[in-house]
């Protein structure tokens, strides 16, 4: 299966624009253009990265992880990571034919975890989000006309 990556330009005016102004909490989203240069970019390019031939982030599951941790992890934004990093995986779910099928609260919770925790706990954190990517995950269905 090939997996569609997110560009720059879709997390710059889908997604921020959207969390923006529905994702609207006591601390507003600082614009666009204060993230962190570069930072960003690696975290949406990071999970395409190859070495001598070969995925470091071989699977759909993998690279969703990979994505969603650092979104939250590596703070590209000033502020609104967490808001910014589910955005980010739903619309990348939504590009490969998935989405995810959970309340909005358990998703909440669940990205508060992973940004409380310890870099030290980088390997368990990874496979908790893997599992909960898989967990909840399910193939979209396609409407058309």
């Amino acid at each position: 299966m090939s997996v569609v990556p997110i560009s720059l330009a879709e997390v710059e005016y889908t997604l921020y624009e959207y969390a923006k102004e529905v994702l609207k909490f006591d601390e507003p989203l600082p614009e666009f253009n204060t993230r962190s240069p570069g930072l960003l970019e690696s975290c949406i390019s990071q999970p395409f990265q190859s070495y001598d031939g070969k995925d470091l982030y071989e699977s759909f599951y993998d690279k969703a992880t990979i994505l969603f941790y650092l979104m939250i992890k590596n703070h590209p934004f000033q502020n609104g990571n967490k808001r910014m990093a589910l955005m980010t995986l739903m619309v990348f779910l939504y590009k490969n034919g998935y989405w995810i099928k959970t309340s909005p609260m358990k998703i909440y919770e669940f990205a508060c975890m992973v940004s409380e925790s310890k870099p030290a706990d980088k390997a368990s954190i990874i496979l908790l989000i893997n599992n909960f990517i898989k967990k909840y995950s399910v193939k979209r269905r396609i409407v058309m006309g």
